[in-house]
């Protein structure tokens, strides 16, 4: 895919180099994406050579384009994976939802999507709401230290919060009856529910979060700059686009905004 040239990589200045020594310290743009067996505007499937494919690969990759240098992946089967690589500097740059615990450790620019986040049952189960999930019988599967699980055990303070680290694991547990719902993004969760034959996505949400760039703290020139560029990428039309390719046309990309 050819991207547009739609921020200035950074200049020749002093300023200029460090902001380019804050974005990729190493001369290469280490970005981090997630893992799942199903596309979506977050997580991102494997090409037969290993590489990612989704709409978070493709933001990376046009990021590279506005910088002039290449880039290389590091895939994580979670998020929380993925926070404490960019809290360590493994990574340079990433894409993550938002929450208070994330804030501390990381530095968020905007988002390009906002998450709603409820539950998957199975067609069998007496689970009719949301309100239904928050008593002590009732098992929910999230993934493992991501803002989705921190959010489901807040919103079902009685309910026994089940850990998995992939979204593969928790569907699993929901197949053979080990939970009784699975707390993903509306969105997600819609892909998997066809594998699960009369599973029912219930109506509300548990809670909700933006997806935004981030990047390690102490890198001030790396976040605006990245900030400039998601902004750019949204009033371009390239995150519309992306998510338009990758079939996901119901996917509102998340309106302009300063860097949070």
């Amino acid at each position: 895919m050819t991207y547009p040239q739609f921020t200035q990589p950074p200049s020749t200045s002093v300023e200029g180099q460090a902001t380019r020594s804050q974005l990729a310290p190493s001369g290469v743009i280490k970005f981090g994406v997630v893992f799942a067996p199903e596309m979506s505007n977050f997580f991102v499937v494997k090409d037969g050579d290993g590489q990612p494919r989704g709409v978070t690969a493709e933001l990376g990759k046009a990021l590279a384009t506005q910088l002039g240098v290449s880039i290389d992946f590091y895939v994580a089967p979670n998020s929380g994976q993925l926070t404490d690589a960019l809290e360590s500097g493994v990574i340079d740059v990433a894409f993550m939802p938002v929450d208070e615990e994330r804030r501390r450790r990381v530095d968020f620019g905007p988002s390009y999507f906002v998450l709603q986040a409820t539950g998957l049952v199975r067609g069998d189960s007496g689970i009719n709401a949301i309100a239904d999930l928050d008593k002590p019988s009732a098992k929910v599967a999230g993934i493992a230290n991501t803002t989705t699980i921190r959010g489901t055990a807040r919103a079902l303070p009685s309910a026994t919060i089940v850990s998995s680290e992939t979204v593969g694991e928790a569907m699993e547990m929901l197949r053979d009856g080990r939970v009784d719902a699975v707390s993903l993004s509306r969105d997600v969760l819609a892909l998997y529910q066809a594998g699960i034959p009369g599973s029912r996505i219930l109506d509300g949400h548990l809670h909700s979060a933006g997806i935004a760039i981030a990047v390690p703290k102490k890198r001030p020139l790396a976040l605006s700059y990245v900030s400039e560029f998601l902004e750019n990428a949204k009033g371009s039309g390239l995150v519309r686009k992306l998510f338009d390719d990758a079939g996901l046309v119901n996917d509102k990309v998340a309106p302009a905004e300063s860097a949070n």
